[in-house]
């Protein structure tokens, strides 16, 4: 599928113009380092980047995994997940996972650009971002509590705010990048570093500590255990 705009850029918010102006202007070395090597079998995937708006300005719509699941548990991403016969490219395959993971619906949201295919090396997906105006916001909730722990969402300007803003990085290894602990979600890995992009993008960053670097286990655990629960589950997943 061709990536680039969807719509023209005044048939949306004017918060969210720059985003779909620039869609047509960027490639995946924007977003990512890497790339599949020659021979691979990389498999398709969609994400839904869903941007509504409330009393207190722009959102993005996240879910967190269920801690139960074998890969990805706990992690927070956008909606989304592999494509399938009959989704008729990524933009149907984000629609449909989003609306199965959070119950969304479709009608009321407007695909507005596809970005450029990135690669996921550990799990060999190719992942198509498809950014998409809620027009008409529809309730929301982890319609499959085996696989989705929590459905939210969370404000551009909190994510932009820079006390919720550092890096990680995983000890013995060069890896290092951006994450968010933001509305008792730790954000990081590939949705954190598409967020911070996308924020850079749309006219959102403010300036943040990029020296503010934490090991991943230890800046994870101590997330946790701020929102434990007496009980013992996440305050986050109760929400």
């Amino acid at each position: 599928m061709t990536t680039g705009p969807l719509v023209a850029p005044e048939t949306v918010p004017a918060w969210l113009r720059p985003l779909v102006k620039v869609a047509g202007e960027v490639d995946s070395t924007t977003f990512t380092r890497f790339s599949p090597p020659d021979g691979l079998l990389t498999r398709a995937a969609a994400v839904l980047i869903l941007f509504g708006e409330r009393a207190g300005g722009p959102d993005v719509l996240l879910i967190r995994r269920a801690d139960t699941l074998g890969s990805h548990a706990g992690q927070v991403a956008f909606p989304g997940g592999g494509a399938e016969d009959g989704d008729g490219g990524p933009v149907g395959t984000a629609l449909r996972e989003a609306e199965e993971e959070t119950g969304v619906d479709p009608s009321g949201v407007l695909p507005v650009a596809v970005l450029p295919e990135l690669f996921v090396p550990v799990s060999r997906f190719t992942v198509t971002p498809v950014l998409a105006h809620w027009r008409m916001p529809s309730p929301v909730r982890a319609v499959d509590l085996a696989e989705t722990a929590t459905v939210a969402r969370v404000a551009l300007a909190d994510l932009a705010d820079p006390a919720n803003r550092f890096q990680v990085r995983r000890p013995g290894t060069s890896w290092k990048g951006p994450a968010f602990d933001v509305d008792g979600m730790f954000v990081w890995g590939f949705t954190a570093g598409l967020l911070s992009v996308l924020l850079s993008l749309g006219g959102w960053e403010r300036e943040w500590d990029l020296g503010d670097i934490r090991d991943l286990d230890v800046a994870w655990a101590e997330h946790r255990a701020r929102h434990a629960a007496p009980g013992g589950a996440d305050e986050e997943g109760r929400r």
